[in-house]
This record gives C-alpha cells, structure tokens and sequence, in this order.
C-alpha cells in the first residue's frame, strides 16, 4: 500500500490526509453524538455556552486556533510535556497532534448537523418509548439514532471534507514534514512555494472536485429529505 501511494505524485500528503479525515471523522462521530444529543435535550442555562464554544472554531481564525494548539501542545506545556512522558514523542510535529487539531477545528462540522437531527426527531417519539418502558440507551439506539440517520451522513461527510481541506491550524501544529504531517493542502502550497505549478494545479483540481462532489452529496440530501417531509405532511392531512 505504501509504494502505491509512494509511486504517485504527492502520493504520501494524499495517503496522510485521507488517513487523518478517516480517524478524524470516526472519533468525531464518537465524541459530537452525546454532545449533540444533551444539546438538543437540555434546558441547560449553560447550553449557549457550550454551543458558542462548539462553534467558535467556525469563526475564529484557523492561524488563531493553531497558535494556542501549538502552546498547548509544545513540550514545555503541561499537557505536551505528559504527553511526551507518556508515549515518548511530541504532540506538535506528529500525526497525534494533527488529529488533536482536527477534532477541535472540525468540532461544529459534526455537532451542528446532528443537533439539528436530534431536534427534528421532537419528544413525542421519546415520550412514546419512555412510556413503553425503554430505557435511556434503548430510547436513543432504537428510536432517536434510526430516525437521524440523515444527520449522522451529513456529519460523517462533512467532517471528513472538512479535515481534507484543513490549512491553517494543520500547519501552525505539524509544519509542512513531508511523509509526516504534509497534508494535501499544504502540499498545494508547498508546490506553489517551489514553483511547481503543474504539480499544484493538479492537486488542486482534485481538491476542487471532492469539494464540489461533497457539497453536492450534502445538498441533494438536503432537498431529498425536505421533499420527503413534505409529500409526508400532505399525506397526513
């Protein structure tokens, strides 16, 4: 596998980056539902906090945000120097500080869809196997989960695009090592800072198309379940 991707050009910042969007995308999966679903529950006074800092990646420079990372993460830090304690290398300049920086910065592109999943569901559905006798996991596996699917699609998508195309913070955390922490935008921008234009167009262009195809994807899906809501209600009536 490694001299396929060794044998293309930029092989190694593609095989990385998909590597890093894939486990991105999983652990965001893990950590965004039950964070989603209090989200969509609570009546929590604390709830606008934890939405603002949930989104604030969405609006925050990604520079911004890799600086702190960077402190955070550098070896001098309390959590970087445990880290290096702990498994002997860096966070910063390493694939472990590249998904640490993913899951922050691609937080909202997993949260914000499946909010809105889990308060489409509405109580009743809840209420109704709450009554049954379901418990709080068979109310959510059994109920909530199948009637979200949509929204889980739209996460896991989302995410993992989002993490394809990470720069800024990607950069200021794991610097440009090439075979290391080179992802495929930074590879765009390394080939430009050598001149490399043909090399870069390429990439490029294939960034573009995985954009348009993923937006498209999220957007036909979008209009399918608000056909299907619709042609619902009328039958309803």
């Amino acid at each position: 596998m490694s001299e396929f991707w060794s044998a293309l050009p930029a092989g190694s910042a593609i095989w990385l980056t998909l590597q890093l969007a894939t486990t991105t995308m999983l652990v965001l999966l893990a950590l965004a539902t039950p964070l989603a679903f209090w989200l969509s529950q609570t009546r929590s006074p604390i709830k606008p906090v934890i939405e603002t800092l949930t989104a604030l990646p969405l609006v925050l420079p990604a520079t911004v945000l890799g600086f702190y990372l960077l402190i955070i993460m550098s070896p001098t830090s309390l959590i970087g120097g445990f880290w290096v304690s702990l498994t002997g290398e860096t966070l910063t300049f390493s694939f472990s500080g590249l998904l640490v920086a993913s899951l922050i910065y691609s937080l909202p592109f997993a949260v914000q869809p499946l909010q809105a999943a889990f308060e489409s569901v509405g109580k009743e559905p809840i209420d109704a196997a709450r009554v049954l006798g379901a418990g709080p996991f068979d109310r959510f596996f059994n109920v909530v989960a199948p009637l979200s699917k949509r929204g889980f699609l739209i996460a896991g998508v989302l995410s993992f695009a989002h993490t394809v195309g990470e720069f800024g913070t990607i950069l200021m955390v794991g610097g440009a090592i090439p075979g290391r922490t080179e992802t495929l935008s930074i590879a765009v921008y390394n080939r430009v800072e050598t001149l490399q234009y043909g090399e870069a167009h390429s990439l490029s262009a294939l960034l573009l198309l995985f954009s348009f195809a993923v937006l498209f994807f999220v957007y036909s899906l979008q209009n399918r379940s608000a056909k299907i809501g619709l042609f619902t209600r009328r039958q309803n009536r």
